[in-house]
């Protein structure tokens, strides 16, 4: 779980590492779109790692 980081930021290329980049910026996309807040005090996220997401998908 973390929050919104910076798009530019090295926080967020450590969140890009474990969940992917194209799926980092597609959630990036969305919390802009729905006007999610951002930095330390903001909406946060749950993230699982790529090959974890695509076999819960294949139950």
């Amino acid at each position: 779980m973390t929050n919104f980081h910076l798009p530019k930021s090295t926080l967020f290329m450590l969140v890009s590492a474990f969940a992917g980049f194209d799926t980092m910026h597609a959630a990036y996309r969305h919390a802009i779109a729905n006007e999610y807040r951002f930095y330390s005090y903001g909406d946060g996220s749950l993230l699982f790692r790529q090959e974890q997401a695509d076999a819960d998908a294949d139950l």
